[in-house]
């Protein structure tokens, strides 16, 4: 079976696995756009984000306080596998039924979450390391309403700094998605 959110991550995931087998180890450290986070930091964050909506999923409650390393050993190939989780456990047409349990919203914004993630972390990274970032048009469209409908809720819980302009009125859709979380499509570290 398929849903239209296993679907978006079926279309999202491969490229932000090629980024993530894309980073080379001397790289972990260098800045990203999300303000906080080398870019050690953003891929733990990415690989817990992967994990536990598989939870989210079939709603059960994660833990988010806890911040493990997900980094050791053939960690390029792990996030991989889990990423292939991730899609699988969305394609449940019952995992978009009713509230989450655990972050008290409509299941299909939890799974929205997951592929926003995804997405703008899959574009934090390449930037970060040098390479290229082409999303699927597909998910970006997606992604606008959800960015729309999440915004002020996620500026005033800090997820997303404040909208900043698009480069141009012509920037592709993603710069527009971009700086609608806050983050300026232009950066460069």
């Amino acid at each position: 079976m398929a849903t239209q959110t296993s679907d978006l991550l079926a279309a999202a995931a491969p490229r932000t696995v090629d980024v993530v087998r894309g980073i080379a180890d001397d790289q972990l450290d260098l800045p990203t756009p999300c303000r906080d986070y080398v870019v050690r930091d953003l891929l733990n964050h990415l690989f817990q984000v992967v994990v536990n909506f598989q939870d989210l999923a079939v709603k059960r409650q994660v833990e988010w306080a806890e911040k493990p390393d997900h980094l050791g050993d053939g960690w390029r190939d792990r996030f991989a596998v889990q990423t292939d989780r991730l899609v699988a456990a969305w394609s449940d047409p019952s995992t978009l039924e009713g509230v989450s349990p655990g972050m008290g919203m409509p299941q299909a914004v939890v799974g929205g979450m997951a592929l926003l993630d995804l997405t703008v972390h899959g574009w934090d990274l390449a930037v970060a390391t040098g390479q290229a970032y082409e999303p699927a048009p597909e998910v970006v469209a997606e992604l606008h309403g959800l960015v729309e409908r999440l915004g002020p809720t996620a500026r005033r819980m800090g997820v997303f700094a404040e909208p900043v302009p698009t480069p141009t009125p012509g920037a592709p859709d993603l710069a527009h998605l971009l700086s609608r979380t806050g983050r300026a499509p232009t950066w460069s570290r």
